[in-house]
């Protein structure tokens, strides 16, 4: 096959220069301009060029070094106009300002060498920060989830998309939609979490973030990605269409909706034998007909050639292009492949209808238009450039907050922790003194910098011990064993340490990396969910010794944390908190900061077996009738801090459908309130997580036992209160009953108020009254909640 395109010579026409106009719409600019486009000129529009990628195999994508070849070289690619530059600071390690420098060069060549001088847009990965070197490193999405905080994730993601403007990229890929069925799949670490409120309203809270500094936000990937058989990546997708409606697909409507992403891009998944990117229900008549989205769907990486090589749906690169292309997706990335001559000759042959073309074209086009990139004044070179800094205090400060707000205390027995000053404490384990331990796989350093090691990290990256050796002198090290590898040698040396200090700090869990490179992340995935390597082993080892033990998880996933780990005293969950991680890990070890974080996702307690996410039924929580226990060793939403909380004064305020003497009646399409007094009765200051879910005992169709609908983070000082508030509209209740249809369904719920999915303080009995009620996509996503201090008087 050969990407090279005919040379095409029609003159345009005489009105020519209306697509130039800026007062009229991006619509009728496109509209006007699409006409005078040849063939050729159509199709470049509709592909990325990835210059500089790795054909050795050493890639940071699936089956990179078999796609790249085919890339053409620049001046050929280049002629006739081009859609998108791929990463051209996510490739290799390059300078910001001088890689700002050669990429305004680039867009230079782009606009001298086709007849409408059309730039190209720009995107770059930017789920842990802009996947750039020396740019900020933040927390992983994990974080985000076990932080609860929308606003502070729209803070970082502001900051990421200012970086990454200034650079002169538009469009970033990221955040990740995808709602975590199976821990044992190595994406987990790029998830939110495993409940969908949760995902849509932190995603929705980064896509605005992002879209406000002027960059467009990708949602991916959509739709069920992650809940393929077995963890595995890339695997085949066995869901039903319920799961994928109550389950999968909400965040994405939230994050449209609520965050206003302009860019999708679609899963690699299959779902019960159909490719998504061939998928046309769901990429146009879900996402375009039903819930109205304009903007641009842009394909995975090399997901289109994919649906010839790997699903066997198309016969050759021709007939993949026609069926992504029907199906709806408008750019292929990351580089041209399918979507150039074998495109071009399916059009000419009459398999592929051009207005499929100028479909995407129209899409494309518009959103160029509102980039500013077909304006006059539109400039590739940044204004002070030489004062660009991509890592600078503020962007770090954002990151050390949430990566502080993310650690989760698990457990704290006899109050362990804080640390005492004058403790001999032992610090072990392979995490301890490993700066990478912090990181994400879509990290710079991790995700790319690995392949560049002369090059460093470009950033300062403190590891635990490094953190913690500041503020306790007498830290002893050990690392006992390795990440990964069966050598079990310096075990002995571990408990030696472990067996003189006062307290050890026990720092096991996961290396972030690519396709096996890791023990965590795209492409590694896991068997089981005990720890890797001999990690276990020496968490029985040191626990044995007597020593109090603080263990502290740093992973990509939770692990089994069941019997083996009854004896440690403490236990702490990281989910690779950032470059300043290590900081912010010592920070709550030492009691400089409160812990606040909540799980994001549920700890198990076996490392065999299916994990189970709280999202279940009865039968999939513990029964009579299999001798498997499901519980978990901690749930969603668990979380302790240093001080303590008391809650009161829980209510449903009035009764929108008049007093019965029974539930508080409810309208199928009314709103209720309910509200709950929150009061830190410790001696330090703290913050609480007020999380609010649903039960509906009977249903038409089996439903999670509890469901988050709704949550507030409430940071109090010693002795104050504070009034949390939910106004709960009756869609929130919506579920997909047995016709296929979204609806809210009369009868008796309650509303708990609860410290997590296992620890309900408050039953509130509600009746929803009136005729079953169908909803859909303008249905009401999430609750109002407002947080007042109670005045000091009423306390």
């Amino acid at each position: 096959m050969t990407s090279q395109l005919p040379v095409d010579d029609r003159p345009a026409a005489p009105d020519a220069d209306r697509w130039r106009d800026p007062t009229l719409r991006p619509d009728e600019r496109a509209d006007a301009l699409i006409p005078l486009m040849s063939l050729e000129e159509k199709v470049a529009q509709l592909v990325g060029l990835w210059v500089g990628a790795d054909e050795s195999g050493e890639g940071v994508a699936p089956h990179q070094n078999d796609m790249v070849e085919h890339t053409p070289p620049w001046s050929e690619a280049i002629r006739h106009g081009l859609g998108q530059l791929t990463r051209p600071f996510g490739t290799r390690p390059v300078d910001p300002v001088l890689g700002a420098r050669s990429l305004a060069a680039s867009q230079a060549q782009i606009v001298a060498a086709s007849r409408f001088g059309i730039p190209a847009q720009v995107h770059e990965e930017c789920l842990t920060g802009f996947a750039a070197w020396r740019a900020t490193v933040y927390p992983a999405p994990l974080c985000w989830g076990a932080a609860f905080d929308p606003d502070l994730v729209e803070e970082m993601a502001g900051r990421i998309g200012r970086s990454m403007r200034a650079v002169g990229v538009h469009q970033g890929l990221a955040p990740v939609l995808d709602v975590t069925r199976d821990y044992r799949w190595g994406r987990t670490e790029e998830t939110i979490g495993e409940d969908p409120h949760l995902v849509g309203t932190i995603g929705a809270a980064y896509v605005r973030g992002l879209e406000r500094a002027g960059v467009v936000a990708t949602l991916k990937h959509f739709a069920g990605y992650s809940a393929s058989r077995g963890g595995r990546n890339l695997a085949p997708v066995p869901m039903g269409d319920r799961e994928l409606a109550d389950v999968i697909l909400p965040p994405f409507e939230m994050a449209l909706r609520l965050g206003g992403a302009r860019s999708v891009m679609h899963s690699y998944a299959e779902i019960d034998g159909v490719p998504v990117a061939a998928d046309e229900h769901l990429l146009t008549r879900v996402l375009r007909e039903r819930w109205g989205f304009t903007g641009t769907l842009v394909a995975d990486y090399f997901a289109v050639r994919f649906l010839q090589t790997l699903h066997g749906v198309a016969a050759d690169a021709g007939e993949a292009a026609g069926l992504a292309l029907r199906a709806g997706i408008d750019v292929e990335l990351p580089t041209v492949d399918a979507y150039g001559a074998p495109l071009v000759a399916a059009v000419r042959t009459g398999a592929v209808d051009e207005a499929l073309i100028d479909r995407a074209l129209r899409r494309v086009l518009i959103q160029k238009i509102e980039l500013g990139l077909l304006d006059d004044g539109w400039r590739a070179l940044p204004t002070d450039l030489d004062e660009l800094r991509l890592d600078d205090d503020a962007d770090r400060e954002v990151a050390l907050r949430l990566a502080r707000q993310s650690v989760v205390l698990l457990r704290n027995r006899d109050g362990l922790l804080p640390l005492a000053a004058d403790q001999h404490v032992a610090l072990v384990g392979p995490v301890a003194d490993d700066p990478m331990a912090m990181l994400g796989c879509y990290s710079f350093p991790l995700h790319v910098g690995v392949h560049h090691p002369e090059y460093g990290t470009g950033l300062e990256i403190p590891s635990l011990r490094a953190a913690l050796h500041r503020r306790h002198p007498r830290l002893t090290h050990v690392p006992g064993t390795t990440i990964t590898g069966d050598d079990t040698t310096g075990i002995a040396a571990a408990v030696e340490a472990a067996t003189a200090a006062d307290v050890c700090v026990l720092a096991v869990g996961d290396r972030a990396g690519m396709f096996g490179r890791g023990t965590s992340g795209e492409g590694c995935d896991a068997v089981d969910l005990q720890l890797p390597g001999v990690q276990a082993e020496l968490v029985r080892a040191v626990l044995a010794t007597g020593t109090p033990v603080v263990l502290v998880v740093l992973s990509g996933r939770p692990y089994a944390l069941g019997a083996e780990v009854d004896d440690a005293g403490a236990i702490v969950q990281a989910f690779f908190p950032g470059q300043l991680g290590g900081q912010a890990l010592a920070d709550v070890l030492t009691g400089e900061v409160a812990p606040s974080g909540r799980l994001p996702v549920s700890v198990p307690r076996h490392a065999g077996g299916l994990p189970g996410t709280y999202l279940t039924p009865p039968l999939g929580r513990r029964t009579q009738v299999s001798s498997v226990d499901p519980t978990p060793a901690f749930p969603f939403g668990h979380g302790l801090g240093y001080t303590t909380f008391d809650w009161s004064e829980a209510r449903v305020i009035g009764d929108p459908a008049g007093d019965t003497g029974g539930p508080v009646g409810w309208p199928v399409d009314g709103e209720v309130t309910v509200g709950i007094t929150v009061r830190n009765t410790g001696s330090r200051a703290g913050a609480d997580v007020v999380q609010l879910y649903l039960h509906d005992p009977v249903a038409q169709t089996t439903r999670p036992v509890v469901r988050l609908i709704g949550y507030a983070r409430v940071p109090l000082e010693p002795g104050a209160a504070a009034r949390v508030t939910f106004g709960v509209p009756a869609d929130l209740t919506s579920f997909t009953g047995v016709r296929g249809r979204r609806i809210v369904e009369p009868g008796d719920v309650q509303l708990l108020l609860g410290r997590s999915s296992g620890d309900i303080v408050e039953r509130l009995a509600l009746r929803l009254v009136g005729d079953e009620r169908e909803t859909g996509h303008h249905r009401q996503l999430v609750p109002t909640v407002t947080v007042e201090p109670v005045p000091e008087q009423r306390r």
